[in-house]
């Protein structure tokens, strides 16, 4: 180990290290596992942490000991920083540094705390520069080119991923739901009741500090959220990771500050609130489920103009996203009623007991099966279930498939056989009408209160076949000036159009 520093040869405390570490997250809990893994490999080897919990050292070792220098450092940048200003630490003999996350670590953010920090230890050309290790699961290529300053010009690189199309783990499952961002909230609940369950983990990712905060008080939500970001206190973010990992909650929102470096085990579902326009980004996200083996979910959330965004995603991480509904009604339901089975099985024999009298009358006024099925709506918070649109999430509606036995050149097709059954106002009812993959067919938004009135007036024939969509099928792409013709034109009640001037030149619906 090196000796002390010439501060601490004055009489004051310093710290000298023969190799670091420097993190890009904060999270005490990773650097605390790093320095124990590294102690169950050689236990003879001195570890120190730095957290940015407090100015203070955290020290796995009494403080006489650390004084005679360590083996390993472990911290943040500008934690490590600030104690190489303060003279409480020396890096100048260090013989092996480590970046983690390194394409944070070089980026302008970090960079001059790295300098700052690295200065002492690297001379231009030299032979006896400390061996350098970065480590990112993306390496763009500019990464490469300021790495050169921290490594020899015969440098070795490792790629795990190689000249794989995809960048994301194949454990992960992709989906996509188009969602307005009005109808966000109200979706997230029925997404996650779906795809996680009442007592699955699910981390949503925002854009914003204060989107996280309004999602997480979202009475929508039937799981316990709390929300994850920037402005809240370090100390405040480990008790809600702890609280993450135990099982006190089970959804988190976080900002990016989540979406890297953090220990979070067995997370079932990823929800990305919208498509990042930094592809590096949905990668981290998405990382954070389907881990060690496990299998994973992440759904990505997008608005109709933000289709080219989804499209840069699939290309860039080499995915193809699944384009799915917001789940349905019975969807909600039937992941609800197995949630509320699960937790009447784990209801005790003796709370049984103070219920059996009041169940009994319950049988006896509305029978068995009726009493059950309602104690299950109540307890599963199914009991108020809005039924929404496949197509774009809006609450009040429901998407209908009308089928056609011959491909069709124009939507204009559609509209009339739709008016020949259900006569002229129909042009009032239906809305967001999109073509299905191959043009063999349309499906189309009408209010949840017309429902019964067009099944009632409709009859299929050889030629049309008219159903309610228990799930999307697979769409045409949207056409180049249909996607022009949104700004030309101003949006419907449900974000696309309706019937107008335009769409008697044949082009009636979307």
């Amino acid at each position: 180990r090196p000796g002390l520093g010439d501060s601490a040869q004055k009489g004051e405390s310093c710290v000298c290290a023969c190799g670091s570490v420097l993190c890009f997250y904060s999270e005490l809990k990773g650097q605390q596992l790093f320095a124990s893994e590294m102690r169950n490999v050689a236990n003879f080897l001195s570890c120190c942490l730095f957290s940015s919990l407090t100015l203070s050292l955290f020290l796995c070792l009494p403080v006489d000991v650390l004084k005679s220098g360590i083996d390993i450092l472990v911290g943040t940048p500008g934690r490590i920083k600030d104690h190489v200003q303060n003279s409480k630490l020396e890096l100048s003999s260090v013989k092996h540094v480590v970046l983690d996350e390194v394409d944070h670590m070089l980026d302008m953010g970090f960079a001059e705390q790295v300098e700052e920090i690295l200065g002492s230890s690297y001379k231009k050309g030299s032979e006896n520069n400390p061996q350098t290790l970065l480590f990112s699961a993306t390496c763009p290529r500019w990464v490469y080119d300021v790495a050169k300053k921290y490594m020899r010009a015969e440098y070795e690189q490792i790629d795990l991923v190689g000249k794989k199309t995809q960048r994301t783990a194949t454990t992960v499952e992709h989906l996509a739901i188009q969602c307005r961002s009005s109808q966000r909230a109200g979706v997230l609940g029925d997404i996650i009741q779906v795809y996680s369950g009442t007592h699955g983990r699910t981390i949503v990712f925002c854009e914003t500090k204060k989107e996280a905060n309004e999602l997480a008080m979202n009475a929508s939500l039937k799981q316990d959220a709390q929300s994850l970001h920037g402005d809240i206190p370090q100390k405040q973010r480990e008790i809600t990771l702890k609280g993450f990992r135990n099982g006190v909650f089970e959804v988190l929102i976080a900002t990016n500050v989540a979406a890297r470096g953090l220990d979070i085990p067995e997370v079932d579902l990823v929800i990305q609130c919208s498509p990042p326009k930094d592809v590096d980004s949905y990668i981290h996200r998405s990382g954070r489920t389907g881990r060690a083996g496990r299998t994973g979910i992440c759904i990505c959330l997008f608005q109709r103009r933000e289709e080219d965004l989804l499209k840069q995603v699939e290309h860039k991480a080499g995915i193809t996203f699944k384009r799915v509904g917001v789940p349905s009604a019975t969807d909600v339901i039937k992941a609800s009623s197995s949630d509320a089975k699960k937790l009447l099985e784990a209801v005790p024999p003796s709370a049984v007991d103070y219920f059996r009298k009041s169940a009994e009358e319950l049988i006896d006024e509305k029978g068995a099966v009726a009493a059950l099925a309602a104690a299950l709506a109540h307890i599963s918070g199914a009991a108020h279930i809005q039924q929404r649109s496949l197509l774009n999430s809006t609450a009040g509606f429901v998407t209908m498939v009308l089928k056609c036995s011959i491909e069709m050149h124009s939507m204009g097709y559609a509209w009339r056989g739709l008016k020949e059954q259900l006569g002229e106002e129909v042009d009032n009812k239906v809305s967001a009408m999109r073509f299905l993959k191959g043009k063999m067919g349309v499906c189309f938004d009408i209010p949840v209160d017309e429902l019964s009135n067009i099944q009632e007036q409709w009859r299929d024939t050889r030629r049309w076949q008219l159903s309610v969509a228990s799930e999307l099928p697979e769409l045409e792409e949207y056409p180049q000036e249909a996607a022009r013709g949104f700004s030309r034109f101003g949006n419907s009640r449900q974000g696309d159009f309706k019937r107008n001037s335009w769409f008697k030149s044949g082009n009636r619906g979307l």
